[in-house]
């Protein structure tokens, strides 16, 4: 009977250790029903970190956050949501060290579907790390977006702030004289992480003993400037960051002498193709930098979606990436004034993973500017955009292959300050990108939201958000893609099991 006892405890025990872990995991491949067995229920909790948005004098920096109001909710349900300033684990950037205790949350919600906006002008604004429960949690999404008006990296810079995890690629930055990278490592816990730094460049991976064995103390955020770890500037390099111990947020703030600036998350997991969404009409230079982390050489056929199908960019039809090691390719102006979208496929058959992302520049001589996207995630449930303005966003959708035809519908929440949610359906036919201006609230005030749900049984459907927010005459943008936002994940469903009871 003990042994009973012990077994009947466990299946409890399994079961809410798999309700628990729906406050950090969720699907990243295609919106499949549950399987057979189990159900897709909200995750009860949510954790998010924003890094520290700018050092710069001449910066401004919002923080919307949102979480989509839940078809057939329960009225009156409960949650908070809220972000706190984490201490400097490493060398704060204006120097005057760890926050004051007792700070109060920066953009907390009170309820679902209507979002919130805070601003600041504060030079060395801290690292924010954050957390979500009950109803405001599934879905639960904040963007930092800040305008630097001059100095390197000015432009517009945003981030979707990200969930804590323990292994993060970032394809794309550099180490070259005219760019500073700094990887900011955020640790959202109460024990310290420790986390290694590998760089690979085209000849295979930069060693360094200065990006090992990095820790990151409790409620705290370490930046990383990544010439440090190779005394060979290279450009068009790959990130690797692990977490040893603990987990940590991981972003790598890009900053260019000439080009200007923006954040480059991480890119999807290694995978054998990748889609990288949203290359603006008028892009007048893209990059692709891609690595591949596994022990065999990757081939990929390079096509782009573009609004009436997929074409193969003129002179780049594969790519070649050895084991270990980065490879890249300029694509020049490849959008022709049409937008679209970056689809890389194996061309060997093989399927050796790849992680992947885009440099993008907008505009000509000295005023350029840049912005990354990486390689993105499927839609998958729901995916949730933060700030959105009156003006300057676009949408692009892709349906990368092709004869799956994807329809989805898109809705604006309510505005900050007032309007009236709106929600537009759009169907975007296989093998091609739909670059839309979403719809906008009725009435609105302030900034909004907007959510992606893919209909049942639709085609694979990614999706990325242009932010423009011209100064001057500088160009200035930042490009998010939009993966599914983890508000549902799947649990086992539980059942009698008689043979508990037997030895």
């Amino acid at each position: 009977m003990k042994r009973t006892i012990i077994s009947l405890i466990g299946a409890a025990a399994a079961l809410g250790a798999v309700t628990g872990v729906a406050a950090v995991t969720a699907p990243d491949g295609p919106r499949d029903a549950a399987p057979k067995g189990a159900s897709r229920l909200p995750v009860e909790r949510s954790a998010l970190l924003c890094p520290p948005p700018t050092s710069s004098e001449v910066g401004d920096t919002a923080y919307t956050a949102f979480t989509p109001k839940a078809a057939g909710g329960k009225a009156g349900a409960k949650g908070t949501a809220g972000l706190l300033p984490a201490q400097a684990g490493g060398k704060q950037q204006d120097g005057k060290g760890p926050q004051a205790a007792g700070a109060q949350p920066v953009a907390p919600l009170k309820e679902a579907g209507k979002p919130v906006t805070v601003a600041t002008d504060k030079a060395g604004a801290p690292a924010l790390v954050g957390s979500a429960d009950g109803a405001l949690a599934p879905g639960w999404t904040v963007q930092q977006t800040t305008s630097v008006a001059a100095g390197s990296g000015r432009g517009l810079l945003g981030l979707t702030c990200a969930a804590p995890d323990t292994d993060f690629w970032f394809p794309g930055v550099s180490t070259d004289k005219d760019r500073q990278d700094y990887v900011h490592l955020t640790n959202p816990d109460t024990t310290p992480a420790v986390v290694d730094l590998d760089l690979r460049g085209k000849e295979g991976s930069l060693k360094s003993a200065s990006g090992e064995n990095i820790t990151v103390p409790p409620h705290s955020t370490v930046p990383v400037l990544l010439s440090t770890l190779t005394g060979t500037p290279t450009p068009d390099a790959a990130l690797h960051v692990i977490a040893r111990e603990g987990r940590v947020g991981a972003s790598v703030q890009a900053a260019d002498a000439k080009l200007g600036g923006d954040w480059l998350p991480a890119a999807a997991d290694p995978a054998p193709g990748a889609v990288l969404p949203g290359i603006p009409a008028d892009a007048t230079s893209v990059r692709l930098v891609a690595v591949a982390p596994g022990r065999s050489d990757a081939d990929l056929t390079v096509r782009l979606a573009t609004p009436n199908g997929l074409i193969t960019p003129a002179g780049v039809e594969t790519l070649h990436v050895k084991s270990g090691m980065t490879a890249s390719v300029d694509l020049k102006d490849v959008t022709k004034g049409e937008a679209g979208s970056l689809v890389l496929t194996p061309a060997d058959g093989s399927g050796a993973p790849v992680a992947a992302a885009l440099r993008v520049v907008r505009g000509k001589g000295d005023k350029q500017e840049t912005a990354f996207i990486p390689a993105a995630r499927p839609v998958g449930q729901r995916a949730t955009a933060a700030d959105n303005r009156d003006k300057g966003s676009t949408l692009s959708l892709v349906a990368p292959e092709k004869g799956k035809d994807a329809k989805v519908t898109v809705t604006a929440s309510a505005g900050s300050e007032g309007g009236e949610p709106v929600s537009k359906t759009y169907t975007v036919k296989g093998g091609s990108t739909l670059a839309v201006e979403p719809p906008r609230p009725q009435g609105l005030k302030g900034s909004y939201a907007l959510t992606v749900e893919p209909a049942a049984g639709t085609g694979p459907v990614y999706a990325a958000r242009t932010l423009a927010l011209p100064q001057g005459g500088l160009p200035a943008f930042t490009v998010q893609t939009l993966p599914d936002d983890r508000g549902t994940v799947v649990v086992p469903t539980a059942g009698e099991d008689l043979s508990l009871l037997t030895e």
